[in-house]
């Protein structure tokens, strides 16, 4: 099998998603990888990565002059590793222009919500609640410096049942986010060879 895409991923919290993307790089035949997993603080997700052998590195904001700052060493670390594509799964930080134009169109973000509804912000699900919608989900799109606006590149729908809480119905989006982000991170590593640097 030729070289599997890159992949470091960026989190801040319990890392659902980001064990989803480890699992699925288990499977014979995934054509990706993750290599490093860097976070914003102290977060669970950072378990995930270690139990898995991966290589994790903390970007605490407290221990930089600037957001910038942060985010350039933060592109440092990735590129070192050689990273192709950049997962933000679950990340709750927006990051700097000077990030994302060292990545450019290589950054993707998962979104629990069907995008342009609901986005952002970090309460998508509650908000889809409060509007009493029949139907939300999950959104991967490509990150740019317009938060949530970046070209969609898949969603899974999710209908709001009879006596939803936000607790019952983010289970069932993230569970769809679970297959989602797995299969965008495949399709792009097997048609997108202009990632490759």
């Amino acid at each position: 099998m030729k070289d599997r895409l890159r992949v470091g991923v960026l989190v801040s919290g319990q890392g659902s998603n980001l064990q989803a993307l480890i699992s699925a790089s288990r499977a014979p035949g995934y054509p990706a990888q993750v290599v490093i997993v860097c976070a914003n603080r102290a977060a669970p997700a950072l378990d995930h990565a270690r139990s898995a052998g991966i290589e994790t590195a903390a970007f605490l904001r407290a221990n930089f002059p600037s957001r910038d700052a942060r985010d350039q060493a933060m592109a440092a670390a990735l590129k070192a590793r050689s990273v192709e594509l950049v997962v933000c799964a679950g990340y709750d930080s927006i990051l700097t222009p000077g990030f994302t134009g060292q990545f450019l169109g290589r950054i993707l973000n998962v979104h629990p919500s069907l995008l342009p509804a609901f986005k952002g912000s970090m309460d998508a699900v509650d908000r889809a609640l409060a509007a009493g919608v029949s139907e939300t989900g999950c959104t991967v799109h490509l990150v740019t410096d317009d938060v949530d606006a970046g070209p969609i590149l898949g969603q899974r729908r999710v209908p709001v049942l009879s006596g939803d809480t936000p607790a019952r119905l983010h289970a069932r989006i993230k569970a769809e986010e679970h297959r989602l982000l797995p299969e965008i991170v495949r399709q792009i590593a097997e048609h997108e060879p202009s990632l490759r640097r």
